[in-house]
């Protein structure tokens, strides 16, 4: 994506290889006589104080209000951006009425309001009338500059909007860099979002574009519609960038062959300490199953509480063409263990009988070929397989999505008040790590213990402490006489707390009676494993205006919700995200081949807006909800 100006490397290589366009400015030469030196406003590569002693020599308007933007321009390069407004605004009421010096002054005015006031203050300037005529360089920087601000403005549309114009003015190779740029913002868009906007006759590439990324999400996993409605498009669009040549992924996509398994094995350890939460992932698949219908698609289940490698050997035995599970990590590395030594067999046979044909293979020994497999879990070392994937209801993958939601929110100083455990260090890792990929801003992190050290914690991570100390040396000082409230920080914009039900609430109360009367309270954010069970009123009036992700499933109030609390009254949470996996996970199957191929694909299941990496793993995009006068509300 366009993240920088003065590091996107295709504008600079267009702009270069355009005619310099501009004003004459007139320099002393050796002689005594003035020459002529052609200046462009393309770039200014010299220092501002060269192009103002250029223009206070000029003798025409036109000349020294070239040279006055120049060095206008040569400020920002310099990040001297006080200066660069100060003469933006002298010289406008006298700038001479040409459409070039015009949308120059707009332009680098734009420029300095991204680094002094707002995006939106910067895109308002930053609007040239469409009877304007400008050079390509021009244009080129306007639409460029454009898209930059919207994506820095989280305006995804409006940036491929730019993006779609910009890429008419650069020759083909940068062109299709920032049709990749295009397709890139276009992937994490819902379908609905593209759909509203799939009708726009204005930009006919742009109309295409989003149409185009609105076909593949929505029959992605459906090759024979998917070719069908790519086939209508292209004709509708033979112009269109991507009717040549479809992006790669969509490309894939196509040629996936989806899996069909006639016959599925799950593999659970439906016995023993795991049953409980082994059984709410089998009711998850067999409600699944009942709901399709199939008769001529077969699921059985094979304990895996002794032995997962030995409940896999007779899942293949009885002709598994395609398994779910293992469910435990330990499961999951047992049988990467017996792979490994199976591919180990069949690569000594394969080279003891000079050959690579799977039947004479297969002849020498006694090893089933691999079966496709959805694992239940993660594990942290895995070799990436085109048949295997790995779903997971992982609480670090969901701290990962909460700082992606959290940054499209707006929140730019997030705090984080973390279980000083393993989990809550696990999950406060994988949000900074997901939130350094979208900010340069660091986040602060405090781990909490129980008792009175959450309070104490709470307090250190707002600064009540440091302020509650400072009045006490006043007060020593001049006298108890003084009168004061303490301060809490005003730094921050927001606080995602990763902490136990248990902890929730009173973790919560902390925060809240530790701003301070002079300090707006920031917005508070947890994630599904602070959840309370069998929220009473008076629990969810103690959370108001806390935000809280989970599944969408867990969010709702529908008949099936209502069904599996009246069959199984006596599960908790956790057990009803494990019947949604399960559920999801025999909805996955026959998309899984397409989803890895086109990783812009999610489907929307019970569990959570559902994606595959081209590693094989299954990432999930929760919904959120907000305690609100005693209720709770998904947003």
């Amino acid at each position: 994506m366009l993240k920088s100006l003065n590091t996107t490397k295709f504008v600079s290589v267009a702009i270069l290889s355009v005619i310099l366009a501009g004003c004459g400015v007139s320099s002393p030469n050796s002689t005594g006589t003035t020459t002529t030196v052609a200046t462009s406003l393309a770039a200014a590569p010299l220092a501002a104080n060269v192009y103002l002693a250029q223009a206070a020599n000029s003798k025409e308007a036109q000349q020294r209000d070239t040279n006055l933007l120049l060095a206008a321009h040569a400020y920002i390069n310099a990040n001297d951006y006080a200066a660069a407004q100060k003469l933006l605004k002298s010289i406008q009421p006298s700038l001479t009425q040409s459409p070039t010096l015009l949308a120059e002054h707009k332009y680098l005015t734009a420029r300095v309001l991204e680094h002094t006031s707002t995006y939106s203050d910067a895109l308002k300037i930053l609007n040239y009338p469409s009877n304007w005529s400008l050079p390509s360089w021009q244009m080129t920087a306007y639409h460029q500059f454009k898209a930059h601000l919207y994506q820095l403005n989280k305006q995804p549309i409006e940036q491929v909007r730019e993006l779609s114009l910009l890429a008419t003015y650069l020759p083909p190779a940068q062109a299709s860099e920032v049709n990749n740029t295009i397709w890139q913002v276009l992937q994490p868009m819902h379908e609905q979002t593209l759909k509203a906007f799939t009708q726009e006759a204005k930009n006919p590439v742009f109309t295409g574009w989003l149409q185009l990324a609105y076909i593949a999400k929505h029959y992605a996993v459906d090759p024979s519609q998917l070719v069908r409605y790519l086939g209508e498009w292209q004709k509708q669009n033979p112009y269109h960038p991507a009717a040549a040549k479809l992006p790669a992924d969509l490309d894939r996509a196509l040629n996936a062959k989806p899996f069909t398994p006639k016959n599925i094995a799950v593999l659970l350890p439906l016995t023993g300490s795991r049953a409980n939460a082994a059984n709410a992932i089998r009711q998850g698949i067999l409600a699944s199953y009942m709901a399709k219908q199939n008769d001529h698609v077969a699921v059985n289940f094979f304990d895996t509480a002794d032995d997962a490698a030995r409940a896999y050997q007779q899942a293949v035995a009885a002709g598994a063409e395609f398994i779910i599970g293992p469910l435990l990590p330990t499961e999951i590395e047992q049988l990467q263990v017996m792979n490994a030594t199976n591919a180990a067999t069949i690569n000594a046979a394969a080279n003891a009988a000079n050959t690579t044909n799977p039947e004479k293979i297969a002849n020498t020994v006694a090893i089933a070929p691999p079966v496709p497999q959805l694992f239940l879990n993660q594990v942290d070392k895995f070799t990436p397989d085109p048949t295997k994937f790995y779903f997971a209801l992982s609480p670090a993958q969901e701290a990962a999505d909460a700082a992606e939601h959290l940054y499209q929110d707006g929140v730019t100083k997030p705090l984080l008040l973390a279980s000083n455990d393993a989990l809550g260090k696990r999950m406060a890792e994988s949000f900074i790590q997901a939130w350094k990929k979208k900010s340069d801003n660091a986040v602060e992190v405090y781990y909490y213990d129980g008792g009175d050290q959450m309070k104490t914690t709470v307090q250190d991570a707002l600064g009540v402490r440091e302020s509650q100390a400072r009045i006490a040396r006043i007060k020593e000082l001049v006298g108890n006489s003084v009168q004061a409230d303490f301060r809490s920080r005003q730094d921050i914009d927001a606080i995602y707390m990763i902490s136990t039900p248990q902890d929730l609430t009173l973790l919560k109360a902390f925060i809240d009676v530790n701003f301070s009367v002079f300090t707006q309270p920031v917005p508070l954010y947890t994630s599904s494993r602070s959840r309370v069970e069998n929220e009473s009123t008076q629990t969810a009036q103690d959370l108001n205006n806390l935000t809280l992700s989970d599944a969408p499933w867990l969010m709702q109030n529908g008949e099936e919700n209502l069904m599996v609390k009246t069959l199984f009254p006596s599960w908790n949470n956790n057990q009803k995200r494990l019947f949604v996996m399960g559920y999801d996970a025999m909805d996955l199957i026959g998309r899984l081949a397409q989803m890895r191929s086109f990783t812009g694909y999610q489907y929307n299941g019970r569990s959570g807006a559902l994606s595959v990496s081209p590693d094989g793993i299954v990432n999930r995009q929760l919904s959120w909800g907000r305690y609100q006068r005693g209720s709770f509300r998904q947003l």
